[in-house]
């Protein structure tokens, strides 16, 4: 007879998370991090990472003070980093993920603006969780396959994630990751190009014409205009658009996690995006109206790079 699997024992802590007192939630929290940081390569099932994390969601709910939100937000957040196996954290943040959407249309307005910064929390320390493993391939990839896959905020094939998700994240995506590379003592080198295929996916394949132009505006166009004015002065129709100067980004930019050994010289990454940009737009998945509208930014950025070649 073979033994049986094991896997760890879960503490009871939902009902604490989602207590009505702060005492019982703070010390349910503290609980949750010395149970997670813990030195266990076992994976929580399904089942009770979706109990933890049901206890935490309304813990969060719960606090109702500025400043009690944005401390519990980053305790919270940090729990990715206080987990001691890479399975385990990526584990934690598909929790995170699945939660966020299966609730966000029950959280009211009134508490809607904590819960982005919920998230803005999770995207910066999922991002110092991948530079600590110095951008494994396979550790990128799975945490891509957590945002576009099934219960992922960016999956373009449910229309029952809600957009709203995906349009912050393309607000924050590229400066929360200037946050974490600038925590960083000695961040390796960042594969630009793999940490967007999401994004790129998404735009290519969502029913929504809002979400494609909200990618589009808020994360494309920005970022091609921050990587070209890199290389040279700004043109006056750049200057328009131009993004903050993301310097750690861009000393610290390549386009693959299989060459993050050294960072690339900007043009390559730049060149490499469009390149990515128009190789999505060219599969089948692709509907042909996002396929027409990323063709054309894809003509109109080459363009761009030849004017600006010859005025220089």
């Amino acid at each position: 007879m073979s033994a049986a699997v094991s896997t760890p024992a879960v503490p009871p802590l939902g009902k604490y998370l989602a207590s009505s007192e702060k005492k019982t939630r703070d010390k349910a929290v503290k609980n949750l991090a010395v149970f997670l940081s813990s030195d266990s390569e076992n994976v929580l099932p399904d089942l009770e990472m979706a109990k933890l994390w049901k206890g935490i969601f309304y813990c969060f709910w719960m606090s109702d003070k500025p400043l009690v939100q944005q401390a519990l937000a980053g305790e919270l957040a940090e729990l990715i980093l206080a987990i001691t196996d890479v399975p385990s954290s990526l584990n934690f943040l598909r929790g995170f993920w699945t939660m966020t959407v299966r609730e966000w249309n029950g959280i009211d307005r009134l508490r809607m603006d904590k819960y982005y910064m919920l998230i803005r929390k999770f995207v910066n320390s999922s991002f110092r969780f991948l530079v600590r493993t110095k951008w494994d391939s396979a550790t990128v990839e799975e945490y891509n396959v957590i945002l576009s896959g099934p219960n992922g905020p960016l999956c373009p094939n449910d229309i029952r994630v809600p957009t709203s998700l995906a349009f912050h994240l393309s607000e924050i995506y590229i400066e929360e990751l200037e946050k974490a590379l600038t925590n960083s003592e000695s961040p390796t080198p960042v594969p630009l190009s793999t940490l967007l295929s999401p994004f790129i996916v998404l735009a290519a394949r969502t029913p929504t014409n809002t979400t494609y132009r909200h990618i589009q505006s808020s994360l494309f166009e920005p970022l091609h205009n921050l990587l070209n004015s890199s290389s040279g002065p700004p043109s006056r129709k750049k200057a328009r658009t131009l993004s903050p100067d993301y310097s750690k980004v861009l000393v610290n930019a390549c386009t693959s996690s299989s060459n993050s050994d050294r960072a690339m010289d900007v043009d390559a990454v730049r060149k490499s995006i469009l390149q990515k940009i128009f190789d999505v737009a060219s599969e089948t998945e692709t509907r042909d109206a996002n396929r027409r509208r990323m063709y054309t930014f894809y003509k109109n950025a080459v363009e761009d790079d030849e004017d600006e070649d010859s005025a220089g």
